[in-house]
């Protein structure tokens, strides 16, 4: 038996005992009672009666144990050519001194801080002071328009905001300021007060009476101690968008989330104190708040904040210079960054340049990846790339590779085993148990482990309806996939991505993973489209490799050879279409729904967290010549 094999079935014995085990990883001011109450909350929760403080294990607890001279956080910005290192000892006292000038002015246990930052150290610091005071940070991503920033201020009624007079993209300096003087006059609640970063790119005015300049209110501050919390409090607030036009506060615990992370980083990445740990992604996701601030400190590891981009800042050998520079072992980011990357240098002769030695595994999540990405990556690095899913809800990832357990062979395209600590199945609509190979909706049988979401803020029943309803007694992931008959998950496509063509039910995420594999692709999107006679019919959006020149018809016919091939006749896919680019997030997630809107003819709203507006209009010029 592997060593995942033997730990999975150790978790399946004794799912209690395994995370009261795993709860050893954490300095607790008070032991929790018990590892788990079915009775508490909506469907139990993790560690009651525990008491600690998360910022104590993420920083203190490590310069009590000799660590102190050790690099806790490098800021490495590729916008301005600057790098700084802070030891856990600096890092500790720049907290410290921050929390007491939050408290100094009435921030306190419970209470909510919004902070809306750009990827500078100032970002972590302020959410660690949060945590170490008990409060409830809430980070909103920085630059996000001033109407999303209002309606998380209205939902989250936070007592302070953490901001920053600008963030820098490539070629343009993003103006905070005015975004937030604008939120917060749109929204009915308003902060006590604002501390702002004055960034010497662009500083901005302060409203008397509001605001105070960051840095001067930390220097003028006494440090403060960690404040003990319940396990089961709240550490944070992170927002989603919601459908009904409420953003969903995901909330996140203490005590849970502190010992699933320290577990994850040992047994999924295979890093341990003192090794170099990157996630190329931001303060404002997800991804940020697990794996660039919290999973690798309370670790002991060094973590990485970047200010830049995978291409364009200066080249598309960012990424592998800042791997090579700081001596990172285990890199995790987006496949988007990875295919942009790959566009840009196809050969690696870019990669070539750089020492990449120390590198031991790249991570890769926030979109299902492509056979065809996986393996350009593993062939030019020489490392694993591992695909590992999860979301925003849970923390941490479902499903995965696991260094710590001694690696099984990547399937690429595959997302991996189950995380032990998640009981992964596949449903029919009725809720039927689909047999080994079929593709269905992927749900988690309930409970589910620690550091996901015990509920939304302020919100029980708007998560029960949202997560807990379609499949009773499971939690729905909305994404569509299978188990293989080795155990594998295939994570397809979102369950609304599933398209009926004619009465058969395809995904999507199949039919990218053929048209991504042609040599001329660079990546691409199938969404699907109103078809009178089919009900439904796919349709393709490709991006082709820098420096190639092709014929779109002769294209368009080699890759619906290549789906009939593969797929077969059924998929009916008869359309693809060169574009410039594809529309995303700001995480790399390509907008699908609103593609989908355009071909539509459907009224649509500019989703907040689109990177670049412009090339939505592009994707309606092309497609008015296609629908």
């Amino acid at each position: 038996m592997s060593g995942y094999e033997a730990t999975y079935a150790a978790w399946r014995s004794d799912p209690a005992g395994w995370w009261r085990d795993r709860a050893r990883l954490i300095d607790w001011e008070c032991p929790p009672r018990a590892a788990f109450d079915p009775s508490l909350g909506v469907y139990g929760r993790w560690f009651p009666g525990g008491r600690l403080n998360t910022c104590f294990n993420a920083l203190d607890r490590h310069v009590a144990a000799g660590r102190g001279t050790q690099p806790a956080l490098i800021w490495d910005s590729a916008m301005t050519g600057r790098i700084e290192s802070f030891t856990y000892a600096e890092l500790t006292e720049r907290v410290a001194r921050l929390a007491g000038a939050l408290a100094a002015r009435g921030v306190a246990k419970g209470d909510r801080v919004i902070v809306y930052m750009p990827m500078v150290p100032e970002a972590v610091i302020a959410m660690l002071a949060c945590a170490r005071l008990g409060a409830i940070h809430s980070v909103v991503f920085g630059g996000f328009a001033a109407a999303e920033l209002a309606s998380r201020i209205a939902d989250a009624k936070p007592k302070a905001i953490v901001s920053a007079s600008c963030g820098l993209e490539p070629g343009r300096v993003v103006a905070y300021k005015p975004l937030l003087d604008a939120a917060i006059a749109l929204s009915p609640h308003k902060p006590d007060f604002c501390l702002i970063l004055q960034r010497p790119e662009r500083v901005c005015d302060l409203t008397p009476g509001r605001d105070e300049e960051l840095r001067a209110a930390e220097a003028a501050a006494a440090p403060h101690a960690c404040v003990p919390v319940e396990a089961t409090d709240p550490l944070y607030i992170l927002y989603t968008s919601g459908t009904t036009g409420r953003p969903k506060g995901i909330v996140r615990d203490n005590g849970g989330h502190a010992v699933a992370l320290a577990n994850s980083m040992s047994m999924l990445y295979g890093v341990a104190a003192g090794d170099v740990y990157w996630a190329a992604s931001d303060v404002g996701w997800v991804v940020g708040h697990s794996y660039i601030v919290y999973g690798p400190l309370l670790a002991g590891c060094t973590t990485i904040v970047y200010e830049g981009k995978p291409v364009g800042t200066p080249d598309a050998g960012a990424f592998w210079r800042v791997c090579a520079q700081h001596g990172v072992k285990a890199m995790f980011t987006a496949p988007t960054a990875i295919r942009a990357i790959k566009r840009e240098d196809a050969d690696g002769r870019i990669m070539a340049r750089h020492d990449l030695s120390r590198l031991e595994a790249l991570f890769l999540a926030g979109e299902r990846c492509d056979p065809d990405t996986v393996t350009w990556a593993e062939k030019l690095l020489g490392k694993p790339v591992i695909d590992h899913w999860w979301q925003t809800e849970t923390g941490w990832a479902i499903t995965g590779d696991f260094r710590g357990l001694g690696l099984f062979p990547v399937k690429p395209g595959s997302g991996g085993k189950p995380s032990p600590g998640f009981d992964l199945r596949v449903l029919d609509e009725a809720g039927r148990e689909v047999p080994r190979g079929t593709i269905g909706d992927l749900v988690v049988r309930l409970p589910l482990p620690p550091s996901c979401l015990p509920t939304l803020w302020n919100n029980d029943q708007g998560f029960r309806d949202a997560y807990l309803s379609q499949h009773p007694g499971h939690y729905t992931t909305a994404d569509a996939g299978m188990i293989d008959e080795d155990g594998y998950v295939w994570v397809m496509s979102r369950t609304d991505d599933i398209i009926n063509v004619a009465g058969h039910r395809l995904s999507t995420g199949a039919m990218e993973e053929v048209l991504a594999a042609h040599p001329d692709v660079a990546e691409c999107a199938v969404v699907g489209v109103k078809d009178a006679l089919k009900g439904q019919a796919p349709l393709g959006l490709v991006v082709l490799k820098a420096g190639v020149v092709k014929d779109e018809k002769t294209l368009e016919a080699e890759l619906v050879a290549m789906v009939r091939e593969r797929i077969g006749p059924v998929a009916a896919f008869r359309t693809a279409r060169v574009v410039p680019r594809l529309p995303k997030t700001r995480s790399g997630k390509v907008l699908r729904a609103t593609i989908r809107k355009i071909a539509d003819g459907q009224e649509y709203v500019m989703p907040p967290t689109i990177d670049d507006p412009a090339s939505l209009e592009e994707i309606r010029g092309i497609l008015g010549q296609v629908v």
